[in-house]
């Protein structure tokens, strides 16, 4: 993974940016956060590849942090390093159960910090490779190497926003998702949505597909649905 972006979440400034300073150097790009708060608003609207996230911290917990941000984990494939000074083994256990990847205590050595970061890492690269780039559907086309839609053969201009939705709905065929599931595949870096902004998407969306739009179906009450 060339450059992965990291947020190092540790209201301990010191330690905070000697991960920081030391990830840099192994060509990582890297935002700090000091306060719960803040990590989850990052999280939300930007895409991380890892986060490296203490579990004391002021206004939230790390463990506060993994149950709000859940969905986005899920949809956007980032890993967690969880680094703290609590070490019982119950702890770590709560830690690794509450979506944690994998667990450093404190103290640790850099070395070690950084060889569970690529570890992790190249965990989510490679399930980001098993994902399929091109997608089809009832006559709709979808190819994320080259961001390029068509239906029934004709080319069809959407937002990155609309894409990427289009993408999320595609990769789980005859599922329904609610708006709260799909916010996360749409968000990312300086895009903040919420849930009643789906459905405005969905309705351009269905709009520009054209003869394709009956592929995605309005689940009354619930969500939306491509239908397979």
């Amino acid at each position: 993974m060339k450059n992965p972006r990291v947020l190092v979440i540790e209201d301990e400034k010191s330690i905070s940016n000697l991960i920081a300073m030391s990830l840099q150097k192994d060509g990582y790009i890297i935002d700090q956060v000091f306060d719960g708060n803040e990590a989850i608003h990052k999280i939300q609207s930007t895409h991380y590849d890892l986060l490296v996230l203490d579990w004391m911290l002021p206004q939230a917990s790390g463990i506060e942090i993994l149950s709000r941000v859940k969905n986005r984990k899920e949809e956007m494939g980032f890993g967690v390093l969880m680094v703290t000074a609590k070490v019982q083994n119950e702890d770590i256990v709560l830690g690794l159960e509450s979506g944690a990847d994998d667990y450093v205590t404190k103290p640790f050595e850099l070395s070690v910090l950084k060889a569970r970061a690529k570890a992790v890492l190249r965990r989510y690269a490679k399930k980001a490779e098993a994902l399929p780039s091109k997608l089809s559907l009832n006559g709709l086309e979808l190819d994320t190497d080259i961001h390029e839609v068509k239906c029934h053969g004709e080319k069809v201009e959407l937002t990155v926003s609309e894409f990427k939705l289009l993408r999320a709905m595609l990769l789980n065929p005859g599922k329904v998702m609610t708006r709260k599931q799909l916010v996360p595949a749409v968000q990312g870096e300086g895009v903040v949505v919420v849930e009643r902004s789906i459905d405005t998407h969905m309705v351009s969306l269905r709009k520009k597909l054209g003869n394709c739009a009956d592929v995605i179906e309005t689940v009354r009450g619930v969500g939306y649905r491509a239908q397979a």
